[in-house]
């Protein structure tokens, strides 16, 4: 049965808006110069964290990774959907969907725990500030992006094997913009409780484990800002965590609107509501720290000037901050 299911489906369809042309073209358009914003903005981010000294510590390191995550993130499903918004045929190899699939999961469980690791970061600036050369080494920068990285794709492994393990019976039709794994599960024809289980247990692991943690870190966080008798350390202390505290804001709350919202009467709806979820959520990131950091905008006046590329990175990239500029 297994092997059957396997040589049956070659390919896949990916329905999208497909009654609504005008609306694809408007969708095209848009995903486009968002990715493309997002490519753009995320690369930039990257260039400066490598480039400019005064940006090489853990924050901008972790910053780096998130972009990094970014990019991959959207260009594992945003190209191949341009290209099927303008074909009248939707398909997607059977390979091709199981890693779109695969990407997109573990990008997205990735992501979580990133800003979990972000959030400690800055507690550990805030909250201890004389142990953040000896608690956010270079040594634990590194092994702490290692593992956020690899249990996203390990969990995403997981998920992938229960579900291409089941029973297809011919269908291949997907009701979405690309191989997104809720989507692919409804063409299974066998029993999926063992996947909504695992999906239950990787959801409240990898989602909501690391937003406990970053609202743990963020009480923590204000309760020593609350005691700095001057108001500009409470300014500068607040100003160093309010990128971050937004994009979590962003993150976590498009993915409680869009698994607590009423469902749409119009499935179509729930099907763009994803798509800004994957694309506009993860290109703000850039803009959100561009407009929200005094350092990084500090950093782009050279880089835009040419003076940062005939500047030696003298420091260890994940190098911590001076104990002056901890929570700066």
């Amino acid at each position: 049965m297994k092997g059957a299911n396997q040589t049956a489906v070659t390919e896949y369809v990916l329905l999208g808006t497909h009654k609504h042309c005008n609306l694809e073209v408007l969708l095209s358009v848009f995903c486009l110069g968002i990715d493309s914003m997002n490519v753009l903005g995320n690369a930039l981010l990257i260039g400066l964290n490598v480039l400019h000294p005064h940006l090489h510590n853990p924050m901008y390191f972790f910053l780096s990774n998130l972009s990094l995550m970014d990019i991959c993130g959207t260009s594992s499903f945003v190209p191949l959907m341009l290209v099927n918004f303008l074909e009248t045929q939707r398909t997607i190899s059977f390979p091709g969907c199981a890693l779109q699939m695969y990407l997109t999961l573990a990008l997205g469980s990735t992501e979580c725990l990133l800003l979990a690791v972000m959030a400690y970061d800055h507690y550990v600036a805030i909250c201890q500030p004389l142990r953040y050369p000896e608690l956010m080494s270079g040594q634990t920068c590194m092994r702490m992006a290692v593992l956020s990285w690899g249990t996203g794709f390990v969990n995403s492994l997981l998920q992938s094997i229960l579900v291409w393990r089941l029973p297809f019976c011919g269908h291949n039709v997907i009701n979405h913009f690309f191989c997104e794994i809720l989507a692919v599960l409804k063409l299974a024809c066998g029993d999926i409780s063992l996947n909504a289980l695992a999906l239950m247990v990787a959801t409240a692991v990898l989602t909501l484990a690391p937003l406990l943690l970053i609202c743990l870190s963020y009480l923590f966080i204000l309760v020593a800002i609350l005691r700095v008798p001057s108001a500009a350390g409470r300014h500068k202390a607040f100003s160093t965590c309010s990128a971050h505290l937004t994009m979590v804001v962003v993150f976590y709350g498009t993915i409680s609107f869009m698994y607590f919202k009423p469902k749409a009467k119009d499935p179509n709806m729930d099907k763009i509501v994803t798509l800004f979820y994957g694309v506009v959520t993860l290109s703000l990131n850039p803009i959100i720290y561009s407009l929200r950091n005094a350092e990084v905008k500090t950093a782009v006046l050279p880089l835009l000037r040419g003076g940062l590329l005939s500047r030696k990175a003298s420091h260890c990239y994940c190098c911590p901050l001076p104990l002056s500029a901890g929570i700066g």
